[in-house]
């Protein structure tokens, strides 16, 4: 016998007509037989509605029991498994009994010795007569690693679930596996209705075709790539994302998944849109430049304005600034911005009066991607582009009737719309408007809400024209005529003492900006040192001479504006009514009011003080 060969001995209960080589045969390959099972860990069984027949001596070891001992019986067998896996395996067993098909299903055991081991069973029906065959495979280190593998599993969806980004995984084909619990929030669904959602479902309908042709790109060459995309909340809202997506492979380089991690970069194009806004709104201001950049004066009148303006710029109040054309809203409106918590944010100007009727909405509050006929691309509006500083409302009282209502809701919600989209924006900006109408008369007439009025009307500040501070026109004309000195090169030294007076007698009416024009004109035809004006230039212009008799009346538009004047003079400014100056001059007040149009009277000036 081999040295190699397995010692036989106790061979008994043999046929006798079995001879020593068959026996010795047969013991060997139970031998083999034995021995590969111990190395699998694997023991075979037989079973049939008695109980168990046989167990072979690995299985006994794999139960911690004595191979030497018969086969267990079903109560024996049911006291080794688990307590909370017994009713679990006397169904299987039942089930097998009646069914008398094949199983396959995993137990825990516990040893004697008080160790809980897997153990996987496997059976089919015996081939010859009743019972069935099978083994028992001992499963524990397999059963241990998975469950380290979902513990990790666990770990990581964890970690996913907590990261800031929406994170998605897809599968080569960039079909849905998975997606952490941030993405299923801000999209507003579930695990399962998310992976039946097609590609670029999410997406802004500009940015689905984008998606889905860069996407199948990068599924051909299997590369990584980045996209800014939109993606619908929820709540039916988009934010900007910037979608990073990273292929994984495996060992032949094969994508095997592809992982997408989309960061919100929503605040940063608000702000680069924001940017651009204001860029385009610094070159509209370059184009209405300040009359002058700091406000020069020491009268009374300035100065109680002045003192409004330090005490309303710290707060956020709206302000309505009252004046005649070239008194300096804007310039009084940027000192409020300047002064106030907001100077480092945007100070965006809008002239109501310089924008079309059809177009005012889309300025103020923006537009979607054809919201109407030539709307190329979603723009931000003026309300937008000033979030976190100051919008300043120049020409008010021009508000169309439909603008009205919807800036009313803006200074109530402090919420704009784009036109095309019915989603709120929330937007932090701080309201200063100004006009020279006369607002209370608008509201009266019925051509100015009484409601937006009201919520303008916070804290008004009114601007009192060049002729109520008399007193400043010395040092105005000083600072212009240097200003305009240094524009041309010149050097002016003197300014006329005639020039001084025949200056502080006219009545300007069209304030500071008129004065402003006379100086650069006097300063572009000086051709010595010292500044003179042509008194031609106010003659012209002056409302009354320097003996104070009334001007003479020349015309009839000189007769009709005298009398309107007069009117108004007597009911102080008042246009409708019963005491209004229409009803003086026997003319309707529509009439009326476009003849004060058309013949340039300020009705502010016949106001009580």
């Amino acid at each position: 016998m081999s040295e190699r060969e397995p010692y036989i001995s106790g061979v008994t209960d043999l046929p006798t007509n079995f001879s020593s080589r068959e026996a010795q045969v047969k013991a060997r390959a139970d031998f083999y037989l034995a021995e590969g099972q111990r190395l699998a860990h694997t023991g075979s069984w037989a079973f049939d509605t008695a109980g168990f027949k046989y167990w072979s001596s690995e299985l006994f070891a794999i139960h911690g029991l004595d191979p030497a001992r018969e086969a267990p019986s079903i109560p024996e067998y049911m006291a080794l498994v688990h307590p909370e896996d017994r009713e679990f395996v006397a169904q299987e067993i039942e089930k097998m009994l009646v069914d008398h098909r094949g199983f396959d299903f995993t137990k825990r055991i516990v040893r004697p010795d008080g160790t809980i081991r897997h153990v996987r069973c496997v059976g089919v029906p015996a081939a010859h007569g009743e019972g069935f065959v099978g083994t028992g495979i001992d499963v524990t280190e397999q059963e241990q690693l998975t469950a380290a593998l979902r513990k990790s599993e666990v770990e990581l969806r964890q970690i996913l679930d907590l990261a800031p980004q929406l994170v998605a995984v897809l599968g080569p084909a960039r079909e849905r596996l998975y997606a952490n619990r941030m993405a299923l929030e801000y999209l507003g669904t579930t695990l399962d209705a998310w992976r039946q959602r097609t590609t670029g479902f999410e997406a802004h309908p500009d940015d689905a075709e984008r998606l889905t042709t860069v996407g199948e790109r990068a599924l051909t060459s299997g590369s990584t790539y980045d996209l800014e995309v939109r993606l619908r909340r929820g709540d039916g809202s988009y934010r900007w994302f910037l979608a990073r997506y990273n292929p994984v492979r495996d060992d032949q380089g094969l994508v095997t998944r592809w992982y997408v991690a989309c960061t919100d970069i929503d605040d940063r194009k608000r702000a680069e849109e924001r940017i651009r806004n204001e860029t385009i709104a610094l070159r509209e201001d370059l184009d209405h430049a300040s009359m002058f950049e700091e406000i020069v004066g020491s009268s009374p009148a300035l100065q109680r304005v002045l003192a409004q303006v330090a005490k309303v710029a710290q707060t956020d109040s709206t302000v309505l600034l009252l004046g005649e054309t070239g008194t300096g809203k804007e310039l009084v409106a940027r000192a409020i911005h300047k002064r106030s918590r907001r100077s480092s944010g945007a100070f965006i100007r809008v002239n109501c009066a310089a924008i079309p009727p059809s177009l005012i909405a889309s300025e103020l509050f923006g537009h979607e991607k054809g919201a109407f006929t030539g709307a190329l691309q979603r723009r931000l509006g003026r309300f937008e582009a000033a979030d976190g500083g100051t919008i300043f409302l120049d020409e008010i009282g021009e508000l169309p009737p439909e603008a009205q209502v919807t800036f009313l809701r803006v200074l109530q919600e402090r919420e704009i719309e784009r036109v095309g989209s019915s989603h709120p924006i929330a937007v932090d900006v701080r309201v200063l408007a100004a006009t020279n109408r006369d607002l209370e008369a608008a509201v009266e007439r019925g051509a100015f809400r009484d409601d937006l009025f009201y919520r303008l009307n916070v804290f008004p500040v009114r601007l009192p024209p060049l002729r109520e501070r008399v007193e400043d026109i010395p040092l105005l004309v000083e600072y212009l005529v240097d200003r305009y000195a240094k524009q041309t090169g010149k050097s002016i030294r003197n300014i006329e003492k005639q020039t001084l007076r025949l200056l502080q007698t006219y009545d300007w009416p069209g304030n500071v900006r008129e004065l402003q024009n006379v100086i650069e004109r006097a300063v572009v035809l000086c051709e010595g040192e010292t500044f003179a004006i042509d008194a031609s230039w106010l003659t012209r212009k002056r409302s009354q001479p320097s003996n104070g008799t009334p001007r003479p009346v020349t015309t009839l538009v000189d007769g009709e504006k005298v009398l309107i004047e007069a009117a108004l003079a007597e009911s102080h400014g008042r246009v409708a009514g019963p005491l209004g100056a229409a009803a003086k001059l026997g003319i309707p007040r529509q009439t009326l009011e476009w003849k004060i149009r058309n013949l340039n009277i300020d009705k502010l000036t016949f106001r009580k003080s």
